[in-house]
C-alpha cells in the first residue's frame, strides 16, 4: 500500500493556509447511526475538508462532522458503519484512524 501523507507540515501548521472548523459532508443528517472516532494527523482546515470529502463519498455515508480540537471525526451512516473501510479511506488520505471515541 502506498503511503500518502496529509497537507500539514511536520510542525504541524498547514501547508495550504486553510482555514480551521468543522464540516459536513451532507449538511445536518436527520436520521441514521452516529459514530464518532479518534484520528491522528488533523491539523488544518484542509485536513477537514480531506476527510468530508473522502469519507463523504463512502455508500450509506449521510454526514460528516470533523472536530479538528479534540481529533474526532463523527460520521454518521445510514447503517451500522464499516470501521476496516473508514480505517481505510483514512489511511489512505494521509491521517490515522486510532479508533472509535470513548
Amino acid at each position: 500500500m502506498e503511503e500518502t501523507m496529509s497537507c500539514c507540515t511536520p510542525d504541524g501548521s498547514c501547508s495550504t493556509g486553510a482555514a480551521t472548523g468543522p464540516r459536513t459532508a451532507t449538511g445536518t443528517a436527520t436520521a441514521g447511526v452516529t459514530t464518532v472516532y479518534e484520528v491522528s494527523g488533523m491539523t488544518c482546515g484542509h485536513c477537514a475538508a480531506t476527510l468530508t470529502r473522502e469519507i463523504g463519498a463512502l455508500d450509506g455515508v449521510l454526514a460528516v462532522d470533523v472536530d479538528l480540537e479534540t481529533g474526532r471525526v463523527a460520521v454518521t451512516t445510514a447503517d451500522r458503519p464499516d470501521d476496516a473501510l473508514l480505517a481505510e479511506v483514512v489511511d489512505d488520505a494521509g491521517y490515522e484512524l486510532t479508533g472509535r471515541a470513548a
